[in-house]
């Protein structure tokens, strides 16, 4: 076990966890930020999907030894109250049926967003391909990321 200090949603956490444990983990497990979800556990739905350093990374492989003094965001610190653009046009749109896939839907598109504020339908697609929603809402997906771009 060792203690790591982390940078999540703008604040500071502590957790005594062994060095390879996934970032998943420490943040459900260690932390009660269970926004985040488990999948698959193999990096292949996107769930887990977090925002490290910006970018939209898999955290249940993302070893927590790999953070060091890196920035992550998850679901919880998209926004303080919900009104993230993205959050607002996934409400808008009626994305969610069973919702689980969600937040890592979300994080996917947020980090879409960041680095292409206007993106094409493509590059949505591009950007969204590794998020899986067995509820097969994509077409309501693509829709919402197009609306949250226009309000960015």
């Amino acid at each position: 076990m060792a203690m790591f200090t982390l940078q999540i949603n703008g604040k500071e956490y502590r957790a005594d966890v062994a060095a390879d444990t996934p970032v998943l983990w420490v943040l459900r497990d260690h932390l009660g930020l269970v926004g985040t979800k488990f999948g698959c556990g193999i990096a292949q739905c996107g769930a887990c999907t977090i925002l490290f350093e910006g970018n939209a990374v898999r955290s249940c492989v993302l070893p927590i030894s790999a953070v060091k003094t890196s920035k992550i965001t998850t679901i919880e610190g998209l926004s303080e109250n919900g009104d993230h653009p993205l959050q607002i046009a996934w409400d808008e749109v009626d994305v969610p049926q069973c919702g689980y896939c969600q937040a890592g839907q979300i994080m996917t598109a947020a980090a879409l967003l960041k680095r292409t504020p206007k993106p094409t339908v493509e590059e949505i697609d591009n950007a969204m391909h590794g998020n899986i929603c067995r509820c097969g809402a994509y077409h309501r997906i693509r829709e919402a990321v197009l609306s949250a771009a226009k309000k960015i």
